[in-house]
């Protein structure tokens, strides 16, 4: 049987994974010397930091509970991105390491999106299709760094 996600479980899992990317772009962030990527970054880091904040207004309308990254995942992408910054650190890494956290996110979020399409409220999906959507032009937008 189908495990169906209810819309507070949703928007749960969108700020989850907006935090997520937030949390990685401010790890990343310091080990960027290359400015035109570094500007890329700042501007995605303000997609996410507002798609978060429509995801815990919406959440609270709906008395859903959202929650940040544990610490053990925040310090589990700490260290991977420092020790993949820390060999090679050019502007085409930082991009492959990006494009990879983005298209987690894509894949994870396509997949809520499908299971439940006709089951979830209006603004849960919308919020939803415009995360799938910045993410998947944040994915072109970094692929000019390769």
């Amino acid at each position: 049987m189908e495990n169906i996600k209810t819309d507070g479980e949703i928007v749960a899992e969108i700020y989850r994974n907006a935090q997520i990317a937030l949390t990685s772009i401010s790890d990343i962030l310091p080990e960027i010397d290359d400015e035109a990527i570094r500007k890329e970054i700042l501007s995605e880091h303000e997609e996410y930091e507002r798609i978060c904040a429509e995801a815990a207004l919406l959440a609270k309308r709906m008395g859903a509970e959202v929650k940040e990254p544990s610490p053990v995942k925040k310090a589990m992408m700490w260290s991977a991105i420092k020790m993949n910054a820390a060999t090679d650190n050019s502007r085409s890494n930082i991009a492959q390491m990006m494009i990879r956290g983005t298209v987690t996110g894509i894949t994870s979020l396509k997949t809520t999106m499908t299971e439940g399409e006709h089951v979830m409220g209006e603004e849960v999906k919308t919020l939803l299709k415009e995360l799938i959507t910045l993410e998947e032009n944040f994915e072109e937008k970094l692929k000019k760094y390769l």
